[in-house]
């Protein structure tokens, strides 16, 4: 029995779960605007757990497969879909994308399936660990060609999806993520209760996200570290991950403490901690497309990041709204951070006006292209993607 079964869906959204992460943040809001537009919306997630569950619209059904790991929600997601036959499917992160195409061809229901690649392919398949996800990636060259349709989230990253799967690269859109810049401004301004940011006290610099290899914290406790021996400033990193360990070793081999350095865990409003801090810094390896950077000049805050691949450079147009450095180089990562310190407020860019050519209008439009369907319940239905590529 599947939890939230019995009404009949349009569009279904497949997910591992909501716990927290720029994926599955990004797949809510793509849900609750699909709902907003008119149409019927299934969220349906191998286990229905995660902070971003109380995000969800009322009017978004969410679906419960109840299933411990993405890889037993195979035969539940094939039951799901023979019972409900949803008209589209949108899948995201590579290990959901695998089971939504092999729940599709053992379905044997009329479907139309979208894959979404949320990163870099060749980068996150390079450093792959365990067999399991080595299989995995020999399932994404297998399976992905045979999906309806394909999507990252950046230009670079769609060509280099579609020179790991061998695809024409016509095959693969690039839809940038959906941003809801009206509620980033409104969660922007609640009230923030922490003693770094009142008046008179040091400038604050700001880093989110999952504590794993890609994101480099290191890298950047290294580059805060240089900088704090010059001069008064704090650091906040908002989000948990396996990592965590690792970094409190290197705060205390680097002398940083808690009065300089605070790992707060993940918080739920991280956009008016944005809003109060002097400088957001991106210190990662690799990206899809870094949400976080987007939200940060959403919240109008000046930003600092490594030209990672592959969102970075498209985000800030090589360096014209944020400084860029090269990844894994705390020099260059800590004179950038005093530079754009150093930069009157007058003379910095209005990162604003760039976060806004990201507002979720048009990503929506062009999922609701890549899936078939009409931008608005009851219009016309729109030509799939392969004919017209989302910019």
């Amino acid at each position: 029995m599947i939890e939230g079964e019995g009404i009949p869906s349009v569009i279904a959204i497949f997910l591992p779960s909501l716990n927290g992460g720029g994926a599955e943040r990004v797949m809510v809001t793509i849900a609750n605007a699909f709902a907003a537009r008119g149409f019927q919306v299934d969220l349906v997630l191998a286990s229905a757990q995660g902070p971003y569950l109380k995000d969800v619209s009322s009017a978004v059904r969410v679906v419960n497969l109840k299933a411990k790991r993405v890889s037993k929600a195979l035969w539940p997601l094939t039951m799901y879909l023979r019972r409900e036959r949803p008209r589209t499917l949108l899948s995201a992160l590579s290990h959901a994308n695998v089971i939504a195409l092999l729940a599709k061809k053992l379905a044997g229901v009329p479907l139309r399936l979208v894959v979404s690649e949320r990163g870099f392919t060749s980068g996150e398949f390079s450093i792959a660990k365990g067999v399991a996800s080595r299989i995995n990636y020999r399932l994404v060259r297998w399976l992905y060609p045979r999906a309806d349709g394909i999507c990252t989230v950046s230009q670079v990253a769609a060509k280099d999806l579609a020179d790991f799967v061998r695809l024409p690269s016509s095959r693969v859109q690039n839809i940038y993520n959906p941003f809801d810049i009206s509620r980033i401004d409104r969660l922007c301004k609640e009230p923030l209760t922490h003693p770094w940011f009142e008046s008179g006290q040091p400038p604050v610099l700001l880093a989110i996200g999952r504590m794993n290899e890609a994101k480099d914290f290191p890298v950047l406790l290294r580059a805060f570290a240089q900088l704090h021996r010059h001069r008064a400033v704090r650091l906040v990193i908002l989000g948990e991950g396996e990592l965590r360990p690792e970094l409190e070793a290197l705060l205390l081999q680097l002398s940083l403490d808690a009065d300089v350095v605070q790992l707060p865990g993940f918080v739920s409003n991280p956009f008016v901690w944005l809003a109060h801090c002097s400088l957001f810094v991106l210190s990662s390896r690799r990206e899809g497309l870094p949400g976080a950077l987007i939200e940060a000049m959403a919240c109008g805050t000046p930003v600092v990041s490594t030209n990672c691949l592959s969102g970075p450079d498209e985000i800030l147009e090589g360096g014209r709204w944020g400084r860029l450095v090269p990844v894994g180089d705390a020099d260059a990562l800590a004179s950038a951070m005093a530079a754009t310190l150093d930069t009157p407020k007058n003379r910095l860019p209005d990162v604003r006006r760039r976060a806004a050519d990201f507002e979720q209008g048009r990503a929506v439009d062009a999922y609701l292209r890549i899936l078939g369907m009409p931008l608005q319940r009851g219009s016309k239905a729109s030509p799939f993607a392969e004919d017209e590529p989302a910019k």
